[in-house]
């Protein structure tokens, strides 16, 4: 967390904190749409990334609407693939205490990250399809700034 020394309460510190950011005079507050932030550890969830995405691309309602429907969609498919991981994991650790070492099923779970990972894949590109058709010209070449850029990792 981000501390100034004349702030004195943990809220009253992340909410100047932001400020001073936003003003320019300290670390910037990035958001992402990463892996990380679809699961696990600190998740943003997705009215944050809605936000910022409203906000840098100056959308209107019925495309905060649809890009929150977007958004829930890739956020539901990340949490599946999660799930599949963990999954694959305890199979994994199944095998390994095995007397003996069972190839087909180690294939079978193996199988399994390959299709989970290929939903994302295909999640994202649905999703990419959706946004071009959601926004206009100018904001699409906004997203992509924010793409190129790293502050919007999808």
């Amino acid at each position: 967390m981000f501390f100034l020394p004349f702030f004195h309460s943990r809220r009253c510190n992340w909410r100047h904190a932001r400020a001073y950011a936003a003003a320019g005079c300290g670390p910037s507050v990035e958001m992402s749409m990463s892996d990380s932030d679809f699961g696990g550890g600190a998740s943003i969830g997705v009215r944050r990334p809605l936000r910022f995405l409203a906000w840098k691309l100056d959308l209107d309602e019925k495309q905060v609407t649809e890009l929150a429907k977007v958004l829930a969609d890739i956020k539901t498919e990340r949490a599946q693939a999660e799930v599949d991981g963990r999954r694959a994991a305890g199979m994994l650790a199944d095998l390994a205490t095995a007397a003996e070492f069972d190839q087909a099923k180690a294939k079978e779970v193996a199988d399994l990250r390959v299709q989970s990972a290929g939903r994302v894949q295909d999640a994202l590109v649905k999703t990419l399809s959706r946004l071009h058709t959601i926004l206009s010209p100018e904001q699409r070449e906004k997203l992509a700034y924010l793409i190129r850029t790293g502050t919007l990792q999808l």
